[in-house]
């Protein structure tokens, strides 16, 4: 395929980088195949404990002299790494398709995400600022600042396998940080073609090398990662349980850690809705990136006096879905990763009916034809209960549970009631219940939208979560904050010793 080409990603690949240079490495190899058709892509060799280690050595020199580098210096370095994105967002989007599932317009929409990252952290390397206050004490100025953290430990998932990594990466990198990224092993080569677009740019400044390192390798990777005291922050995203376990090895050595972890996310269709917008929020919220994403559309919670409707309206929406190779644009929905994910689909299903769940629209996989690779499933709608251990649960699939509310605060409580606290998103006119929805008794998640879905965030805000879900927050706003240290700085101008709170040591 040209954009395997144009990546110059080969039939076997090194998975071990330091920046331009690529380290031998005695790893396990790790094949990818796409979902879309089930084809070898590629295989990557994965890193062993002395690749490892010497990867971390590097990054160590490099932080020495990276951190030097004035901040709106390291923001033309991610500039250009910006503009080398615009050049490969057609291949690499498509390749991000081929490897991941998504639909050809989310692969592109991936990629202009890392482009779009790139803009804002560019902008911010003018805007690392601190703050001044009024000392107590006379002839004494007192203010804080920023420095870089060091080492970034990224711990990405498959279904985006590039935007999360340019998230924290190109963030860190205008602070001062240097990254260490330890893709998933679902999607090993779209992390190759990152490295390599970006080592043309990093070749022609003489970036230091060890800013961006690579480490492709399984469950190992990551526990060396999260038990390394020379990595002060692991950002690591993931299901809710691998989190709980980076979350205890980094906690246990006193590091920092940045988790976004599984999503249960709900839509409140309110009586006052504008259903044709409802309808597009909860269809792409529910089956976008074949419901493989945290932010994906779990549970709808409508109001009684449209509940029929809007069950109708669903059923005559899924009925258009054209499900098939992502590749084809008029194709809404891909394939999911792989056949564990599959069964995943397939046992949620049969826990839904066993509980009592109705479907309104059934499931199942797709054969013949197109669906050689065994990764097809036809997006499905269950009436069920809040209540059911199953809804509780996220399931990585397109799988949407619908339900009944007769009020806006019996709706919230609903909305509330899963351990996760990611996205969340009331579709109403009345400006009262959008208000409600929004204040200290309303949603309880890191986002909470009015007449847009839970799918598809914004990089200039931050990303972020609660409950189960992590607590971290990435990308926009005031995330950078998390990649650096805070420092208070008290300056004495005078000839003179005054002492906080007034007390008095005189020799």
């Amino acid at each position: 395929m040209d954009f395997l080409k144009t990546l110059n990603i080969q039939a076997q690949n090194a998975g071990v980088s330091t920046g331009s240079n690529w380290i031998k490495s005695k790893g396990e190899k790790i094949s990818s195949s796409s979902p879309v058709d089930g084809q070898l892509i590629g295989t990557v060799t994965g890193a062993d404990r002395n690749a490892y280690d010497a990867v971390i050595a590097k990054a160590q020199e490099a932080f020495q002299v990276w951190r030097s580098w004035p901040a709106p210096h390291r923001g033309e370095i991610v500039r250009q790494v910006g503009m080398e994105l615009r050049k490969y967002k057609d291949p690499l989007g498509k390749l991000v398709s081929y490897e991941m599932g998504k639909s050809l317009q989310e692969g592109y929409g991936e990629v202009q995400e890392m482009i779009d990252i790139c803009d804002f952290a560019v902008g911010l390397s003018r805007q690392l600022h601190g703050l001044t206050m009024h000392s107590e004490r006379p002839g004494h100025r007192m203010y804080e600042q920023y420095h870089p953290l060091g080492l970034v430990g990224i711990i990405s998932a498959f279904n985006f396998p590039v935007a999360v990594w340019s998230w924290n990466s190109m963030l860190g990198w205008v602070c001062g940080d240097i990254s260490i990224w330890k893709p998933s092993e679902k999607t090993p080569l779209c992390a190759v073609a990152c490295q390599k677009i970006i080592q043309t740019v990093f070749k022609k400044n003489n970036v230091p090398e060890g800013v961006s390192c690579l480490l492709i390798g399984g469950k190992d990777v990551g526990e060396w990662m999260s038990n390394d005291q020379r990595i002060p922050l692991i950002s690591a995203t993931g299901s809710t349980g691998m989190g709980k376990a980076v979350s205890a090895a980094v906690g246990q050595r006193l590091g920092r850690s940045l988790l976004e972890l599984g999503g249960n996310n709900a839509i409140i269709i309110s009586k006052d809705a504008d259903l044709k917008i409802a309808l597009i929020a909860a269809a792409f919220g529910a089956v976008g990136t074949a419901g493989q994403r945290c932010t994906t559309t779990r549970r709808l919670i409508i109001h009684d006096k449209i509940y029929n409707k809007v069950k109708d309206l669903l059923i005559h929406a899924y009925a258009q879905l054209k499900i098939g190779n992502p590749l084809l644009e008029k194709n809404h929905v891909g394939p999911l990763i792989d056949k564990a994910a599959v069964s995943l689909y397939l046992d949620a299903i049969e826990k839904c009916k066993k509980e009592g769940g109705k479907f309104i629209v059934e499931g199942g996989v797709l054969k013949g034809k197109g669906y050689e690779s065994g990764c097809y499933v036809k997006p499905c709608i269950a009436e069920a209960k809040n209540s059911y251990d199953i809804v509780q649960h996220e399931t990585f699939a397109p799988i949407l549970y619908i339900m009944k509310y007769s009020s806006m605060e019996e709706a919230i409580a609903i909305q509330n009631a899963v351990p996760q606290g990611l996205s969340s998103s009331v579709i109403t006119n009345n400006l009262r219940e959008a208000e409600l929805f929004l204040s200290q008794l309303g949603s309880d998640c890191g986002i909470a939208n009015v007449n847009i879905g839970t799918s598809g965030a914004e990089i200039g805000g931050a990303f972020g979560v609660e409950k189960e879900t992590g607590g971290g927050r990435e990308s926009g706003s005031g995330a950078w904050k998390v990649y650096m240290r805070r420092q208070t700085n008290t300056i004495n101008y005078t000839d003179k010793l005054p002492l906080a709170q007034g007390i008095r040591f005189d020799l």
